[in-house]
């Protein structure tokens, strides 16, 4: 066998539940994975990469008929307690979703939430269950069986979603759009994006109808803890015109090699108003190659935030497409690589239409041996007249033996446009040490306060402010020296028995550091 079939034969994929339409768009993919490689850094896209390393035959596709899923039961609290009153939650366990719940609040404005596949952890939306009984909650099933009911699914903050909440049967009957906001984007699908086409075995589609307004965040946890284990987690998230809402996707493994390819679309109608999240702390042994695009329509606004502390490869590659007149995309970054992880940004901040607008700001940090890969692309189209946009990136190199990369671009097809572009690569700021110690900072602590002074800018421009405070933690933690990280980890939020004795995890399943 040729290609990555090697990897993903054509009966992996049909294995998989889910609703006819899902079941061939799944083997369409498998078959064009026959004649795919992985790509190579002589590709631009790719360029000054390691993809070259990765060996997906280090990896194994999960068997979700036998693999049954450990009890979850204590972490939509642990949820809760992490990230405050939520509107919603979907938990996805190496690749299968094993609780789904909405509170009756999002359920009766309107919030749909549902699993598209048939079979892997699907929940069952004829349960309601009121405090009383999610006081009782037991383990949530295995990964092979669906959740039963509200009786058997542990609450958070509030009950398991009510019937109001499309949680249900019909909703992997109809396609709601899966791919449809890639193909807006240029050379993609990649062999990563046709590997989650075919194996994503649960995708999750979060809908917020026209006008409907859901003031507490969703959040979306993956989580992966299998042994070799490679997942393609797939969210699809639909607004409807004049909606708004905020999602957190949040991306966590344990000390497990394993391999991820997560895929997200997101797609905004006219004046659409939505914040997104995404938190990616997975564990040094993992590697991960994520795509995420948007596609936002007339006078919508797109507020996109990534923080990135973990991964051994991380990649994670964003398109924005700005289809309609007077939309916005603004795209914030913190991240922070040590030890010899290797994080991987690619941006294309898309102009299709007239007196668009986008404003990215990425901020990031490398220590130890660690690489950073920044490439960038402003790319206005022959009718995006109007166009005002920026890319900013800033990274902050902490040690001689670290590499950085930033590469910012412009394509423009439009004399009407205001562009710009800046990137910086440099050490601490002696100036700025010397002023601290002169006055009594220890020479440590000067580098803390001037490392989270750095970050500061973005992690104000966070669509979540509410846990940007939690997120700087995240980072302050990595600043931890040798042998000291257990007081960092409890200064940071972490509970005793979570620290990696050195330097500390990028993150460990449930809780992490500033939780």
């Amino acid at each position: 066998m040729t290609g990555l079939g090697r990897f993903c034969s054509v009966d992996d994929a049909a294995a998989l539940p889910g609703a006819d339409w899902l079941c061939r768009r799944r083997v369409a993919a498998a078959e064009a994975l026959r004649t795919s490689e992985l790509p190579s850094e002589a590709e631009e896209v790719w360029r000054y990469s390691p993809v070259g390393e990765i060996d997906l035959g280090d990896y194994r596709l999960t068997d979700f008929g036998s693999e049954a899923q450990p009890s979850v039961s204590d972490l939509p609290q642990r949820m809760s307690e992490r990230f405050g009153l939520i509107g919603g939650l979907v938990v996805v366990r190496n690749g299968a979703v094993v609780h789904v719940e909405v509170t009756p609040e999002a359920a009766a404005a309107g919030l749909e939430v549902a699993s598209l596949a048939e079979g892997v952890g699907r929940p069952n939306s004829d349960a309601v269950s009121t405090p009383a009984d999610a006081a009782s909650a037991a383990s949530v099933p295995a990964a092979s069986a669906p959740v039963a009911d509200a009786a058997s699914v542990p609450a958070a903050s509030a009950p398991v979603a009510s019937a109001a909440s499309p949680v249900a049967p019909s909703a992997a009957a109809a396609d709601p759009g899966l791919g449809s906001v890639l193909a807006a984007a240029d050379d993609l699908p990649d062999a990563f994006v046709l590997l989650n086409d075919a194996l994503s075995a649960a995708p999750i589609h979060i809908h917020i109808p026209q006008g409907v307004r859901i003031t507490s965040p969703v959040v979306v946890a993956h989580i992966l803890d299998a042994e070799a284990a490679a997942v393609f987690p797939r969210l699809l998230v639909t607004v409807g015109e004049g909606a708004e809402a905020r999602i957190v996707d949040l991306y966590t493994s344990d000390d497990s090699s394993t391999f991820a390819a997560p895929v997200v679309e997101i797609k905004l109608g006219a004046g659409a108003n939505l914040g997104y999240l995404s938190i990616q702390e997975l564990g040094y042994h993992t590697t991960a190659v994520a795509s995420t695009a948007a596609v936002v329509d007339a006078q919508a606004h797109l507020s996109m935030g990534l923080v990135a502390v973990g991964g051994s490869y991380a990649r994670l590659r964003t398109d924005c497409s700005l289809a309609g007149r007077g939309s916005t995309g603004d795209i914030s970054a913190m991240y922070f690589a040590d030890r010899r992880q290797v994080h991987d940004f690619r941006t294309f901040q898309n102009h299709d239409a007239p007196d668009t607008n986008s404003n990215l700001l990425f901020v990031g940090a490398v220590d130890d041996e660690a690489r950073s890969i920044y490439s960038g692309l402003i790319r206005v189209g022959p009718e995006a007249r109007g166009t005002d946009a920026v890319q900013t990136n800033r990274i902050l190199k902490l040690a001689e033996d670290v590499w950085a990369e930033s590469v910012p671009n412009l394509e423009i097809e439009n004399n009407d446009v205001r562009c710009a572009h800046a990137t910086s690569v440099g050490p601490l700021d002696e100036a700025q040490r010397f002023y601290l110690e002169s006055r009594g900072v220890p020479p440590d602590m000067a580098e803390r306060l001037i490392v989270e002074g750095y970050f500061g800018e973005v992690a104000r421009r966070l669509p979540v402010q509410e846990l940007a405070e939690a997120l700087g933690g995240l980072v302050s933690a990595k600043l931890t020296p040798h042998g000291q990280a257990d007081a960092s980890r409890e200064q940071a939020g972490t509970p005793h028995g979570q620290a990696d004795a050195s330097r500390g995890r990028a993150g460990a399943p449930y809780e992490q550091a500033g939780a």
